[in-house]
């Protein structure tokens, strides 16, 4: 736990700096030249967990840039604290004068929260339950960035290596094993702290007097937190990206709730969109939040900021784009649709299409690839069937709110409420995330964002505009305070009940399987003796042995399939 700590401390000053210095680089450049009335005040105002997330999405590209030309490790951290050295140097006193207007708005009670919420996602962080996944994948595809950055035709030794996800640059990162004590991965954790922070803005409800809709996100986002606290030990790319496009989905609807009319902190917003996909592409339908700033843009023709953020956009997926070319030979790995490129090292087309078949058929509960070409009608009830019941109650509330909102906008777009279109956008967006995960590969570990979503948007945002009882209001929070309170008291009796008094200095590591050694072209390569999972240590590794070769004579010059 002390050791998470620590890199909690370290990883949060560092992308607090590193957000700072990009945030302001967008200020003064970026928008710069069309000041609107009210920009200074948002800028002045916007707080801490703003820099903080602007942070981690610079960190996440500069650790995949990084990776395209040498290991992820001692010199990038080195390299990075150079930078934000500078970075306080050159603008201290801005920095000063940031400090200076947080200190007054922090009072004792909101420290003591802050560091009982910093000192609770530690202690969840450094133990707990190990994912599956982790072991079969996400420990090595962070061990090849750590040791070799990125290296030719991965995906041929392990085609799961080959689900390149941002997170797991990001994880290298700070995983700190170059002090040769063990690999840290604390990230999916200090992911959660943030969102933490931005949930219990909560209480001001109490203040308020009543719920806005962001409320209703950030309770659905608290029940997901409450879920993956004894998982967050693990690196898993699910976890990114549900909790960022929770951040996004929140932070917009609080955008909408103090009826912003600027344009920069929706399009902020928006980047990092394009930034989720990089963690999981089934998150690319966010984007269609982009609609709202872009309609702002054009209506004012200022072409300067869309071209410019069309920029940043394209700078922060490039390098996760680069990545997927250089481990698989495909732009978009397992999707053959798109085929620019004709490299020695490319995964077989046979290969992909299979394994973009298995991804799906596993998030349908099947398991058999042969079942791939089913009708909905068909393997939807199955799969529904599957599914626990709280998740299959889950799924059904979402579907009724995807029919609840078709009727819902006829009525809006016939009566021309243009003041809810804002929502009406919002709902669309993550309800139309919810239908393409359902009709693609619906895994409720990732999907849960989407059908929660749909849920408290669609129907909260429905309710709000629709009830006008205070009595059947104060019936409804008393209901959300009752059940917060008995899934805060089962949330602490299961964490008294796991103590073990293990890992207060060191966090729980990767978990270690029986191998045995084969050889390719003179390199010894690991596979487990039962199972498909080797864990972290036994590197290099595969599940089974891989019908590889070497592309050259060392191996960081990758692989490739061994043509029969």
């Amino acid at each position: 736990m002390l050791s998470v700590c620590l890199i909690f401390l370290y990883v949060l000053l560092v992308a607090y700096s590193v957000g700072f210095l990009v945030l302001t680089g967008i200020r003064r450049f970026c928008v710069g030249r069309n000041r609107e009335d009210g920009e200074e005040s948002f800028w002045k105002e916007m707080k801490a967990d703003s820099y903080c997330m602007a942070g981690l999405l610079v960190l996440t590209v500069y650790a995949q840039f990084f990776s395209l030309f040498y290991k992820v490790g001692l010199a990038a951290n080195l390299l990075l604290l150079a930078i934000c050295a500078v970075t306080v140097v050159v603008l201290r006193k801005e920095l000063y004068e940031r400090l200076l207007a947080v200190k007054g708005k922090w009072t004792l009670g909101t420290i003591a929260f802050s560091l009982f919420l910093f000192l609770l996602f530690a202690y969840g962080t450094s133990r707990g339950i190990i994912h599956y996944d982790t072991g079969l994948y996400h420990g090595q595809s962070i061990r090849w960035i750590e040791e070799y950055g990125v290296v030719k035709g991965l995906g041929n030794l392990h085609c799961r290596l080959a689900y390149n996800s941002s997170a797991f640059s990001l994880s290298a990162l700070f995983s700190f094993s170059f002090l040769g004590i063990q690999s840290y991965h604390c990230m999916a954790g200090l992911f959660a702290l943030l969102l933490a922070k931005v949930c219990a803005e909560i209480a001001y409800a109490w203040k308020r007097g009543r719920l806005i809709l962001s409320d209703f996100a950030r309770i659905a986002c608290i029940y997901y937190l409450l879920i993956i606290y004894d998982e967050m030990v693990s690196p898993a790319s699910d976890y990114f990206m549900v909790l960022t496009i929770f951040y996004i989905v929140i932070r917009y609807l609080d955008l909408l709730e103090r009826e912003e009319e600027l344009w920069v902190p929706y399009g902020l917003l928006c980047l990092l969109g394009v930034y989720a996909m990089s963690l999981k592409l089934s998150a690319a339908l966010i984007l269609l939040l982009v609609i709202k700033p872009a309609v702002i843009l054009i209506r004012r023709k200022n072409l300067g900021a869309i071209l410019s953020f069309i920029g940043l956009g394209a700078l922060i997926i490039t390098p996760y784009l680069i990545r997927n070319v250089i481990i698989s030979g495909w732009l978009v790995y397992p999707f053959t649709a798109v085929d620019f490129f004709d490299v020695d090292w490319k995964i077989p087309k046979g290969i992909a299409d299979y394994d973009s078949k298995e991804i799906q058929v596993w998030g349908r509960g099947i398991y058999d690839v042969t079942r791939f070409e089913e009708p909905l009608g068909r393997w939807l009830p199955e799969w529904l069937k599957g599914l626990g019941m709280i998740d299959k109650l889950s799924v059904l509330i979402a579907a009724v709110s995807v029919i609840a909102l078709v009727f819902a906008a006829i009525f809006i777009i016939g009566k021309r409420q243009k003041d809810k279109y804002d929502w009406l956008l919002v709902a669309v967006t993550v309800d139309l995330s919810f239908l393409f995960w359902l009709l693609s590969a619906p895994l409720i570990r990732y999907g849960c964002v989407y059908v929660w979503l749909a849920s408290v948007v669609t129907l909260g945002g429905i309710a709000l505009y629709t009830i006008r009882s205070r009595t059947l209001w104060k019936a409804i929070y008393t209901l959300l305070c009752l059940a917060a309170c008995y899934k805060l008291f089962a949330f602490g009796s299961e964490i008294a009940m796991a103590y073990d008094g293990n890992n207060f200095v060191m966090q729980k590591d990767y978990e270690d399987f029986e191998t045995v050694a084969y050889e390719v072209d003179g390199v010894i390569i690991y596979y487990p003796v039962q199972g498909d999972r080797v864990g972290y240590a036994a590197f290099p590794s595969s599940p089974a042995v891989a019908d590889v070769m070497l592309r050259k004579e060392e191996i960081q010059e990758g692989f490739r399939y061994r043509e029969k």
